[in-house]
């Protein structure tokens, strides 16, 4: 599908849309083709929570984030983010507030459809004084001490649509992604409709040539669109390297309203799409993220003749 239509198809008003894809691989042109079709009232799922998010926010999509860090990923801040907390200016931002590990108990528990997850790590933590969420339960089996025990749980997280960003997928969606993997497959697993994003849909026999590195597989998707340079700034590991001045950038830039309004207005509202967002930054700006090659060495798959 077009990026325009999966959005159309699968993000609608007041639903829960799970952006993941750590460092590298982060679904930036979804997000801004959810702000161009003025998507409102969603709850955001991300455990990391960045620039995208900052975007969306800005453009008025978001009325509740959930996450388990907020920041402009060693860069600086997020200014409507910030606001948004701090002072509900232009208006309040419900935040439900989980550490990364319990983030992925949670999509562990979606995607199993299990009721909860059971972690240790909330022991002592005061993230229990935050989130109501967070309940006890009493382990059915005995304690270390023979005693019974109560363990912390986390419930499941089941979006309405996840969307995640990789290297590349087939016609069919089963979707290949190398680098640091995050939690992509597990949150398209617990989510009710998926969209895949790739750098290129590649012929089936790419994929069957190297089946190890299908994380995602097509059973999974919904629909797969093709959107080379679609994680700017960040990263795709093996296509283009992070854009770190963007990222140094975007500090100064949502730090002011007014300068963040202009953005939009330009970056965002005023492309038709991706393709037209990368277009305005110029072959020579691509030029300079350009990656050399550091090629995995070849497996043989081989079998008995």
């Amino acid at each position: 599908m077009t990026m325009r239509d999966a959005i159309a198809s699968f993000v609608q008003d007041g639903g829960t849309v799970a952006l993941e894809g750590f460092t590298h691989l982060i679904p930036t042109a979804a997000g801004h083709e959810i702000i161009r079709q003025g998507r409102r009232d969603l709850t955001v799922v991300r455990m990391t929570a960045d620039i995208v998010v900052d975007q969306m926010l800005a453009g008025g999509c978001v009325s509740r984030l959930v996450s388990s860090f907020v920041g402009n990923s060693a860069a600086g801040s997020l200014g409507e983010l910030r606001r948004r907390i701090e002072r509900a200016d232009p208006e309040p931002l419900v935040y439900e507030e989980y550490s990364h590990y319990g983030m992925v108990c949670r999509y562990l528990a979606g995607a199993q459809r299990l009721p909860f997850y059971p972690l240790r790590s909330y022991g002592g933590s005061d993230l229990t004084g935050v989130n109501q969420g967070l309940r006890k339960v009493t382990s059915p089996y005995p304690g270390p001490d023979g005693e019974p025990e109560q363990v912390y749980v986390v419930p499941p997280l089941n979006p309405d649509v996840t969307i995640v960003h990789a290297q590349r997928a087939d016609r069919s969606g089963n979707t290949q992604l190398w680098g640091l993997t995050g939690i992509q497959a597990e949150a398209v697993y617990a989510a009710r409709k998926a969209i895949v994003v790739v750098e290129e849909v590649v012929d089936d026999e790419v994929v069957r040539s190297d089946p190890n590195r299908t994380l995602i597989p097509a059973h999974a998707v919904d629909a797969v669109v093709e959107c080379p340079r679609g994680a700017h700034p960040s990263f795709a590991q093996g296509y283009y390297d992070r854009d770190n001045a963007f990222y140094r950038a975007w500090s100064h830039i949502s730090k002011d309203p007014e300068r963040l309004r202009n953005w939009l207005a330009e970056w965002v509202y005023g492309t038709r799409d991706h393709a037209e967002y990368t277009a305005k930054f110029g072959e020579e700006f691509w030029a300079s993220l350009a990656v050399g090659e550091a090629l995995s060495r070849p497996v043989n798959y081989g079998r008995r003749l």
